[in-house]
């Protein structure tokens, strides 16, 4: 069928370009406490990249067109919207960019999601360690491109939200994203670390201390910043498997376990 983004199913489409959560490389378990158990096992190569403290943001690129931007949960705006819901800053943030960039990532055959993190002025409990004077930016995270869309259409919502936390979505692997935001000017999250995953550790207060060499935030806006970073996200390069690690989860497990 010809896309036409007026006769599309709008809450399939949100759903069929969400970002799915990213668990703890440890367990979570009661109030916050992580347990001893590594949940994401990993092996081979992995990549590491800076956490960032902001909201997730989906670029929704159409084949007819439009584009659409979305928080985690919801669509907000479309770029010939007169108005766009202003939650937490999101459209503000990138509308200039969707405008940039019609023309270069609307490609009739696919529907192209650049998943960023927006982050900054007011946005998330962390927004003074990358701005003191109320600046936004944003970073890429993440990219799929969905080809069969006129199939998925046909499905009925609950496989449509299966295969999204199942890993049915094929993301772009890690390398070529980096090549794809140079070619947009994007950057991306900042590179951490790039290693065999026989040098990550797994016990918890080994892991803490792994955590803590990446010492200050990349991806500060202004110097007078706080620079905090909020932790590691670790991925296979094909992005199969994917974990999280926040400095802040690991202090107050060690923490309790202290008393």
């Amino acid at each position: 069928m010809m896309f036409d983004i007026r006769q599309v199913d709008l809450g399939k489409l949100n759903s069929m370009t969400k970002y799915p959560s990213i668990l703890t490389y440890h367990a979570l378990g009661d109030k916050g406490v992580l347990q001893d158990t590594v949940q994401i096992p990993f092996e081979g190569r992995i990549i590491g990249s800076e956490k960032v403290d902001g909201t997730n943001t989906r670029l929704i690129f159409c084949p007819d067109q439009s584009v659409l931007v979305g928080s985690r949960e919801d669509l907000l705006w479309e770029r010939r919207d007169l108005i766009g819901n202003p939650a937490m800053g999101i459209v503000e943030a990138v509308k200039e960019t969707v405008h940039r960039l019609v023309e270069v990532l609307c490609r009739p055959g696919r529907i192209a999601v650049y998943f960023v993190e927006v982050f900054g002025r007011n946005i998330g409990g962390g927004a003074k360690n990358y701005t003191k004077t109320g600046k936004v930016g944003f970073r890429l995270f993440d990219v799929v491109f969905i080809e069969n869309f006129d199939e998925m259409f046909g499905w009925p919502a609950d496989r449509i939200a299966h295969r999204r936390d199942n890993g049915g979505q094929r993301y772009v692997p890690a390398d070529e994203i980096v090549k794809l935001a140079g070619e947009i000017g994007f950057e991306t999250v900042p590179a951490l670390l790039d290693t065999d995953a026989a040098e990550l550790p797994t016990d918890l207060e080994a892991t803490y201390q792994y955590v803590l060499k990446f010492q200050h935030t990349r991806c500060k806006l202004d110097e007078d910043a706080n620079g905090e970073p909020e932790g590691v996200v670790i991925r296979s390069p094909d992005r199969s498997r994917i974990a999280k690690l926040r400095r802040e989860d690991y202090e107050r497990t060690l923490r309790r376990r202290k008393k």
